[in-house]
């Protein structure tokens, strides 16, 4: 299925996650939002990884072959992971998992970045706040929020709760911040409804070959 005919899901609940759902099934078909550059520089704007004239200017700047690359190196990092992710999933990460991290790291070292001190002015009171300022001068720029929000996955979110939708053939995954960790659909308007309506069916099946 063509990704433009469907918007990308963001459901995750966490941006890392949500990376890792740029390819999925939505429906009956697999999707994958991100199958060359453009798709990226779309998908990245859509979920906010990047601001809008930086990816402006990088379309502009590189060819479309150097930016189907990028693609694809994104797409790299999206299936490796998600094997990790898929491996490690309800549990809480150990300390043997850091080592299987080092890719992760090499690519955050080639960040460029700095912080800066920026102010902001409302009902008459000044706030100074220290902000992060990326530079974006490469392709590869694009891939640093990207690393950054599987690190922060990593960091931040406890793989006890990192889920996969229990939809038959749903790929998706998120972290189950729920009351109770309950959750066990990537939405309900999704496979929750079709969950929902299989249930229905079968009772109704199985009172029907209880009336026989």
């Amino acid at each position: 299925m063509d990704y433009r005919q469907i918007p990308p899901m963001f459901v995750a609940d966490a941006p890392g996650l949500d990376f890792l759902n740029s390819v999925a099934t939505p429906v009956d078909e697999q999707v994958d939002w991100i199958p060359d550059g453009e798709g990226l520089l779309s998908w990245l704007e859509q979920a906010g990884f990047a601001p809008p004239e930086a990816i402006e200017d990088i379309r502009n700047r590189f060819t479309i072959a150097e930016l189907d690359d990028l693609a694809a190196k994104a797409r790299d990092l999206r299936e490796w992971f998600r094997a990790f992710a898929q491996k490690r999933k309800g549990r809480p990460l150990s300390a043997k998992d850091f080592r299987e991290l080092e890719p992760l790291n090499k690519l955050l070292e080639r960040d460029q970045q700095h912080r800066q001190i920026v102010k902001h002015s409302s009902d008459g009171v000044t706030h100074y706040e220290l902000h992060a300022v990326r530079h974006w001068e490469s392709p590869e720029s694009l891939l640093m929020p990207i690393a950054e929000a599987l690190a922060e996955l990593v960091c931040e979110e406890d793989f006890t709760y990192v889920k996969a939708c229990e939809g038959p053939t749903c790929t998706l995954m998120f972290a189950d911040h729920t009351r109770g960790h309950a959750r066990r659909w990537c939405s309900m308007a999704a496979c929750g409804n079709r969950a929902k309506v299989a249930a229905h069916r079968k009772r109704l099946k199985d009172l029907e070959s209880g009336e026989h």
